[in-house]
């Protein structure tokens, strides 16, 4: 079968990915919790954290139609270049960041008075490049967040291209997709009530949150040539 993607903003079901992620969690716990444990592992190899990520989000796209897929799985490094050349990607980004910052010190440690106390003008240039710097930083996340099952669903390894594609896919969404990140996070994390251990229960909900998130996007995006031809020969 012949499956192209025609890129376009995503209509994003906020509420809808957020109950499907409670259902899988229902369904299948003990696999999905043996399968973050795998991912946890695999996430202390360097570099290889994304790539584990990549790899759950497969295990449990398997899970949910009921393929029974192995933990095993998840040590699976085919698509492991271009998660690396990601992060490598972003590693070079914070490093950009943090120049000016370093410029900025050094700034205001040569304008420090005798008594080595620091100059205004730190806080009066670091005040600005920190708002910019928590926008860019959302703002790439937020852009970026369909690129993961790009290169794990549908295999594109060119991180430009899974980029191009992400920005037309979160176009009009990225409020959605914050507060949608915002409350699975938080939903996430409140194992951490159970005496710190209950994170491991309740963290993997927000990759099975995000997998229908995902699963959905991909899906609105798909172009089945086949079926195409099917309908026009139909009409």
């Amino acid at each position: 079968m012949n499956v192209n993607l025609t890129p376009k903003p995503i209509n994003f079901k906020f509420g809808e990915y957020i109950n499907k992620g409670f259902e899988l969690m229902k369904k299948d716990f003990g696999s999905i919790f043996v399968g973050f444990l795998v991912t946890f592992l695999m996430s202390i190899i360097p570099f290889c954290g994304l790539l584990a990520m990549g790899n759950y989000y497969k295990y449990l796209r398997k899970l949910n139609k009921n393929q029974n897929p192995s933990a095993g799985e998840i040590f699976d490094f085919k698509d492991f270049m271009p998660y690396f050349i990601l992060q490598l990607i972003i590693i070079g980004g914070v490093f950009v960041l943090y120049i000016p910052f370093i410029i900025f010190a050094g700034i205001a440690g040569a304008t420090a008075d005798s008594s080595g106390e620091v100059s205004p003008i730190f806080g009066i240039l670091m005040f600005p490049y920190m708002f910019v710097v928590f926008f860019a930083i959302y703002y790439f996340v937020l852009k970026g967040f369909y690129i993961s099952p790009l290169i794990s669903y549908k295999g594109i390894t060119d991180i430009k291209t899974a980029w191009n594609i992400s920005k037309v896919m979160t176009k009009g969404n990225l409020l959605n997709i914050f507060l949608f990140s915002l409350v699975a996070s938080i939903l996430s994390q409140i194992g951490i009530l159970a005496c710190g251990i209950g994170i491991f229960v309740t963290a993997p909900f927000l990759y099975a949150a995000n997998y229908f998130a995902y699963e959905d996007a991909i899906q609105q995006i798909e172009y089945d040539e086949i079926t195409e031809i099917g309908i026009q020969e139909k009409y």
